[in-house]
């Protein structure tokens, strides 16, 4: 357990045709919920190169347009352990040799420890008051103004 909030960006990837975004689906004990994709800030990387280096090793996509939209703070419980996390919100589109990711569902990645994972293309209306949670806290409405 870390004892200092975890710096990390992430990617607001919106789809042209619908406005769908990019996240991964994520549970927590008996809860199912939705997270853009990115990663943890290295030392001495600009937060905007996270977000570039995090999609290209993850799930082999490449940015443009990357453009600072927020910073939040994040404090949750996961897996029964407590987080903190600073989190800074890029928005972003697929650079022209990815687009055709814009098309995929799921698209299949792989976290930095090698686990498995798919990406869905998931529309802002699936986020409503009874449905699963689109994390960080907060995220839903500052992307929604």
């Amino acid at each position: 357990m870390q004892n200092y909030p975890r710096p990390i960006a992430i990617a607001i990837i919106r789809r042209p045709r619908d406005g769908a975004i990019l996240v991964l689906q994520g549970h927590d004990q008996d809860q199912t919920f939705y997270r853009p994709l990115g990663g943890g800030i290295e030392f001495g990387e600009p937060s905007a190169q996270t977000v570039r280096r995090e999609l290209r090793e993850e799930i082999n996509l490449k940015l443009r347009d990357v453009t600072y939209l927020a910073t939040v703070e994040n404090i949750f419980s996961h897996q029964g352990q407590p987080g903190h996390e600073i989190i800074m919100i890029y928005n972003a589109r697929l650079a022209q040799a990815s687009a055709h990711a814009y098309e995929q569902d799921p698209i299949q990645g792989f976290e930095d420890n090698g686990q498995p994972f798919s990406a869905h293309w998931i529309p802002l209306s699936h986020f409503c008051p009874n449905g699963p949670p689109l994390y960080p806290t907060g995220l839903l409405e500052l992307i929604q103004e």
